[in-house]
């Protein structure tokens, strides 16, 4: 091309283009010729469309308005001539006639969150309103991060292969959430206030109730002055944000990282207290397990527990979608049935 360019010397290129494409669209009588003379006028890499952008660089700047103009009208209506061509060109399905017209359409699977990353989510939005923030950490764990960090005697039977997946004699796959608190403890000092979502790991049946690999969520607080009464208090609130306004009851327990340790119960929502197959006829469900941080979990990761005391708690939740909506069997949640989970999408 010259190196400058009138805008009448444009404007003309730009009608030489049109009138040459639009012929060329009409006379294209398949899929691949109109891809041919699409390539040919509309290409980025060459063609019309092309050079026609590269003349407009060598326009005076008082005439590039016009000119941009002029370039995209063409370039518009060329395109609509393409489109209109190319549905012209596709089979059509007006003719073709139904084997039987009155059979209802076929159902279409929509997609949707999964019932147990719903709980994630709600959890993890409920303890945002609190000022907690989320913490992750490696699902392949040392044991001293998965037990010698949280107060777990050496002889503890967790550590045994019958109960933990050994990847080396150096590398478990964690076994619950736990670690990512002490992580979290050397890494950034109190206060703290962080939720931590992720897929734990047991040599577990797959049963009714267990499975081998499930998400687990924990919760960990650690700053001057804090008490059992804050525990309580933050957990009765999750559980009326969560099943709406609920009774619950905590039951002394025992966890080598917490003490004193509380299991958290919630009122039966299938039964409301009367005695049911999910509740096991007891009225109430366990929702997670809770306490107050050990002292040597603190020193571990190398936290004062003198001026330092904190909570924690973890909950499974895949129970907790089941104590939400009666379902009775947890392999339901993992058996990627449509049928079964379509019945949560919304």
């Amino acid at each position: 091309m010259a190196d400058s360019l009138t805008l009448d010397e444009f404007l003309a290129r730009v009608a030489a283009f049109s009138a040459e494409a639009r012929p060329a669209i009409a006379a294209a009588d398949s899929a691949d010729a109109l891809e041919g003379v699409r390539a040919k006028y509309l290409g980025r890499n060459h063609g019309w469309l092309k050079d026609l952008s590269a003349a407009l660089g060598q326009l005076p700047k008082e005439a590039r308005g016009a000119a941009g103009k002029a370039f995209n009208d063409a370039r518009t209506d060329v395109e609509g001539a393409l489109e209109t061509r190319q549905a012209s060109l596709a089979p059509s399905s007006a003719g073709v006639a139904l084997a039987d017209p009155t059979m209802p359409a076929r159902h279409a699977w929509r997609g949707a969150v999964h019932p147990v990353s719903q709980v994630i989510d709600e959890v993890v939005a409920i303890f945002r309103e609190l000022g907690f923030t989320v913490a992750l950490g490696p699902e392949a764990e040392s044991p001293w991060y998965n037990f010698g960090s949280l107060n777990f005697p050496a002889d503890h039977p967790a550590m045994d292969l019958h109960d933990t997946l050994y990847i080396s004699d150096d590398v478990v796959l964690r076994t619950h959430t736990s670690p990512v608190q002490v992580r979290t403890l050397q890494s950034y000092p109190p206060p703290i206030r962080v939720l931590i979502p992720g897929n734990v790991h047991r040599r577990d049946p797959f049963d009714p109730s267990h499975a081998p690999t499930f998400a687990q969520i924990e919760g960990l607080v650690v700053d001057e002055g804090i008490s059992f009464a804050d525990l309580k208090a933050t957990l009765t609130h999750f559980a009326n944000r969560f099943f709406g306004s609920t009774k619950t009851r905590f039951r002394p327990s025992y966890f080598p990282f917490t003490e004193p340790s509380a299991e958290m119960d919630v009122l039966c929502g299938v039964c409301k207290g009367s005695g049911c197959g999910v509740c096991k006829q007891s009225g109430w469900v366990e929702i997670l397990g809770s306490g107050l941080v050990h002292p040597a979990v603190l020193e571990s990761a190398g936290v004062d527990s003198e001026r330092y005391s904190g909570w924690a708690f973890g909950m499974g939740p895949a129970r907790t979608a089941l104590a939400r909506h009666g379902i009775p069997d947890i392999r339901l949640l993992y058996d990627s049935d449509v049928r079964f989970l379509d019945q949560f999408a919304r």
